[in-house]
C-alpha cells in the first residue's frame, strides 16, 4: 500500500513538474511571440517613419523646385522692369539733351541772325554816310554860290536853274532821311555842334550858338556832319 501511494505521488509529482515545464515554456513562447509582435511593430513603424520622411523630402524638393521655379520668374520678371525702366530714362535723358542743344542752336542761330542784320544795317548806313560825306561839299558850294548873288541877278535863268537843282537835291536827301542840324539860337550841344570860335553878346543867352560858319547834317540818328559855330556869354 504504501508502495502504490508513493508511486502515486512519485507520478503526481512528475506529472506537476511536466505541467509547470509546459506552462513556463508556453510563457515563454507567449513572450517571444510579443517580442517577435513588438519588433515587428516597431520595424514596420520604422518603415512606415522611413517613407513619410522620403514622402516629406520628395515634397519638400518639390515645394523648393516650385520656389526657385517661381522666384526667378520673380526675378526676371524685376530685371526686366528695371532694365526696361533704365532704358526709358536713357531715352528720356537723350531726348532731353537733343531738346536742349535744339533750343542752344536755334537761340543762337536767332542771335547770329539778329547780329547780322544789324552788321548789314550798319554797313548800309557806313555807306550812305560816306556817299553823303562826299555830297556835302556840293551841297556847300551850292550854298554859297546862291548866296552871293545880289537882288538884281535872282531873276537870271541860269540862278534860277541853279536854285531849282538845290532844291532838287535837298528834296532827295530828305528823302534818304538827311537833315540839316538845327544850330542859330540854339543851346550849345557838343554832340552835334563844333564850337571854333567864342564871344559875348548881350541880346543872347548863355552859351548859345551866335552864328554858323558850316551847316551840320544828320543821317537818320548818326551825326554825318558836325555844325561849326560861333558859341557866346
Amino acid at each position: 500500500m504504501e508502495k502504490e501511494k508513493k508511486a502515486k505521488e512519485a507520478d503526481k509529482s512528475a506529472d506537476e513538474k511536466i505541467e509547470e515545464k509546459d506552462d513556463h515554456s508556453l510563457s515563454e513562447e507567449n513572450t517571444t511571440l510579443e517580442d517577435n509582435e513588438m519588433t515587428k511593430n516597431h520595424q514596420e513603424d520604422e518603415t512606415k517613419d522611413e517613407v513619410t520622411t522620403e514622402e516629406d523630402i520628395q515634397t519638400d524638393s518639390k515645394d523648393s523646385e516650385k520656389k526657385s521655379d517661381e522666384k526667378p520668374s520673380k526675378s526676371g520678371k524685376s530685371l526686366f522692369k528695371g532694365s526696361k525702366n533704365k532704358e526709358l530714362e536713357a531715352k528720356e535723358q537723350k531726348i532731353q539733351e537733343l531738346s536742349d542743344r535744339l533750343m542752344r542752336t536755334m537761340a543762337e542761330f536767332d542771335n547770329y541772325r539778329k547780329r547780322s542784320e544789324k552788321e548789314k544795317s550798319q554797313m548800309f548806313d557806313l555807306g550812305v554816310k560816306h556817299v553823303i560825306e562826299k555830297m556835302l561839299p556840293i551841297i556847300d558850294n551850292f550854298e554859297r554860290g546862291l548866296g552871293s548873288v545880289d537882288e538884281a541877278n535872282k531873276d537870271n535863268p541860269i540862278v534860277q536853274g541853279f536854285n531849282m537843282i538845290y532844291k532838287q537835291l535837298m528834296t532827295t536827301m530828305d528823302e534818304l532821311g538827311v537833315k540839316p542840324i538845327e544850330a542859330l539860337g540854339k543851346e550849345f550841344d557838343p554832340n552835334f555842334h563844333n564850337a571854333v570860335m567864342h564871344g559875348e553878346d548881350e541880346n543872347l543867352g548863355e552859351n548859345i550858338v551866335a552864328e554858323e560858319f558850316q551847316k551840320g547834317y544828320m543821317y537818320n540818328d548818326i551825326v554825318v556832319r558836325h555844325s561849326m559855330v560861333r558859341v557866346v556869354n
